[in-house]
Order: C-alpha cells, then structure tokens, then sequence
C-alpha cells in the first residue's frame, strides 16, 4: 500500500464515511488538533522522567486516536464497522492519575508560569495544544454533532496534563516559577 493516493492534491480529503470535504473544514482542523496533541503526548512518553507513566500516556495516545476516529466521521453517515468510543472510564483513569499525582505535591496557591526544565515544558505544549483541541471540538460540536464524551476527555486531559507538569517538574527537581502579577 502506497501513503500517497494523489485524492487530496485539489485540497479535498473524506470523511470517515466517503464525504469529500476541503482540507481547511472545522472538522479536518479539529481532528488534525488532536493528531499534533497525540504526537505532544508521544514526545512526552518519551521522556525518561515519564519511564512508570508511559503505559498511562500510550493509553492516552490510544484514545486519541479514537477522539480522532470520532471526529473523523461523516455524523451524516454510520459507518460500515464498528468503532472505537471514548468511555466514561477512559475519563475516570485521568482522574485517578491526577489523585495519585497530587497527594505529592504542594497546594497549588496560584498560576504556574510554563519552564524550569524541557520535559516540563513539553507537558505545557501538550496541554496547550490539547486546550486548543478542546475548543474547536466544541466549536464543532455548535455546528455538527460531535460525541460530548469526546469533549470532556480532553477537558479533563488537559488538567491531566498541567498536573503532570507540575509531578515532572518535582521528579526533576526544577523550579515551578509562580506567577506574580504587576500591578
């Protein structure tokens, strides 16, 4: 099988289902969000600071893939096979990992200024990105039915991730730099 097919040179992709809709679609830019979040959380995976969660985060990848699929769908269209779907457990497994992660550390009293060491910092963008996701997942979702389960995974993700940051950065010893307004 050959990556290229030559079907999207004129700047037209299909859905999951057979529509053809342009590259630049909210849906298209949606799940492609969700690709770049997926590729954050492998950059992440790899940090050998994350060696005990990489089996959490190749979950993570996993449902992803299947945010992906969702949102990859023609809504207008079943598709011919089963699919994959975000659970209610998918989210509660975030949850029970943020727990566990903030049992150790201290009370967070105000806003963290992203740095102190670059696996850290690869966890920002990750909820960052991931942040981003969310939004046009639910922009989506105002103008085509999109699985709410699959917003609130990367809601809950991206707090996943923004307390990984904060375990990271206690592992590796760097400094969480609060941030202190002028005023």
């Amino acid at each position: 099988m050959k990556i290229y097919t030559r079907t999207g040179d004129a700047g037209q992709t299909s859905l999951i289902g057979g529509r053809r809709v342009s590259k630049a679609d909210l849906r298209i830019d949606t799940y492609g969000t969700v690709d770049e979040l997926n590729s954050w959380v492998g950059l992440l995976r790899d940090q050998p600071v994350n060696a005990n969660r990489r089996v959490l985060l190749k979950e993570i990848q996993d449902r992803l893939f299947t945010a992906g699929a969702e949102l990859a769908t023609d809504p207008d269209k079943a598709p011919r096979q089963a699919m994959p779907a975000i659970v209610e457990d998918d989210i509660v497994r975030l949850e029970n990992a943020m727990d566990e992660m903030d049992e150790a550390l201290p009370e967070l009293r105000k806003f963290v200024l992203p740095g102190g060491h670059q696996s850290v910092s690869f966890a920002h963008l990750a909820r960052t990105v991931c942040r981003r996701a969310e939004r046009l997942a639910i922009n989506l979702h105002d103008h085509s039915p999109v699985d709410l389960l699959v917003v609130k995974y990367l809601n809950r993700l991206s707090d996943y991730l923004f307390v990984l940051s904060r375990k990271m950065a206690q592992e590796l010893d760097a400094e969480e730099v609060s941030w202190e307004p002028r005023v």
